[in-house]
This record gives structure tokens, sequence and C-alpha cells, in this order.
């Protein structure tokens, strides 16, 4: 059976307006940058809409493709909870970690009913046009995951070309050594213990031996 992929269409257009919204602002390290500078257009930009600004989700000191993030963390967990209608961001590269990471999370969003609005790349998603961009942003993703997919196929058969081994190394047991301790009333933890290999290894080790008389 193929594997199912993700689907990166919205879900069915929410007629609920924006009224409520919280902001979220990132920056990489916490002498050089700092995020009220990203938070203060967010604040006069919201507004102008008049937006009502909820919470105000800060990572500061948080590389970009970290893989935890505890504002973005709480953010997304609040959103499931529908505290607000938007989420607004100063720009894309503040929100997602990676091209996978921003699809994913804009698909949930959709689902959700939370608009996203990234004010310096001009993209609202609760426009056509900001949805047209998800589309394309999505089939980015697709590319990106299968250009990976083909390096890594790619590399996997130069190595076979080169007779390199691929997989785990080897492990090479002493049989006789184990059935030895198992005769001398070794429990198995001891002898996996002593012999740095597996259980399921050493018991495999011993059934494979030629039994005796």
């Amino acid at each position: 059976m193929a594997r199912q992929q993700r689907s990166t269409t919205f879900a069915p257009e929410s007629t609920r307006p924006i009224t409520q919204v919280a902001l979220y602002a990132r920056v990489s390290t916490l002498n050089n940058q700092d995020p009220e500078m990203q938070l203060t257009e967010l604040r006069e930009y919201a507004g102008r809409r008049g937006w009502q600004i909820i919470e105000e989700f800060t990572d500061q000191g948080v590389s970009g493709c970290k893989e935890s993030r505890p504002a973005l963390n709480r953010l997304m967990s609040d959103a499931c909870r529908r505290r607000f209608d938007a989420i607004l961001v100063w720009k894309i590269d503040r929100f997602g970690r990676s091209l996978k990471h921003l699809v994913n999370a804009l698909a949930e969003l959709a689902a959700l009913g939370v608009a996203f609005v990234s004010l310096r790349d001009n993209l609202d998603l609760g426009t056509r046009s900001g949805r047209l961009m998800f589309q394309i942003i999505g089939a980015m993703a697709e590319f990106e995951r299968a250009l990976i997919q083909e390096r890594v196929r790619a590399g996997l058969r130069n190595a076979r070309a080169k007779g390199r081994r691929l997989g785990r190394p080897r492990v090479i047991v002493d049989a006789s050594r184990i059935a030895s301790l198992r005769s001398q009333g070794r429990s198995w933890s001891q002898i996996t213990a002593e012999m740095k290999i597996g259980k399921g290894t050493a018991q495999r080790a011993v059934l494979g031996l030629p039994k005796i008389g």
C-alpha cells in the first residue's frame, strides 16, 4: 500500500471574523537583537486593523532551527483551545523552524480555523491570495522532501557500488563462552553485562550451538 501523503489543503474557510489575535516574535541572540522591534510593529498593525491582542508570545535567544521553543509551543497549544482568531507574526522565518514545520503548522492552524498573518511578507492566509501562497509553500516542501530522499538513495547506491557494508556492524559472539557461563549457573543478565551484548543475541548464539551427545 502506498504511503498516504499529508494534505496541505486548507480546511473550509471559517466565517468567524478576526477580532482577537496573538502576537509571536523570536530573536536568535540575547545580546544583539531585541524582540521589541518586532512587537512594536505588530501592535501597531493590530491596532490599525482593530484587533484585540490576547497575548504576546516571545522566544528570545532561541535558534530558528531549534526543535523546542517554549513560547511557540504554548502558542500552538493555545491555538488548539481557540483562545484567539489569528496569529500575527513579523516574518515567516520568525515562526517556522523549517519548511516542513511551517507547512504542517499552517495546515494545523487552518484545520483549527485560526488565521495566520505575516506582516513583512504581506501574507494573510485568510484571503484567497494567501491560500494560494500556502499551496506554493506546500509544493516547495514536497519538492524539498523529494530532493532529500533522492540524495539518500544516491548515497546508498554509491556505497553499495564501492562494496561498503550497510547497516549495523556485525557482532562477533563467543557462543562457547556463553554456554560455559550458563553451565556455571550464571544468569542471562550477568552474561550480557560481562560480554556487552544483548540478551537476545546471547540466547540466539547458544541456540545455534550443536547439541552434544
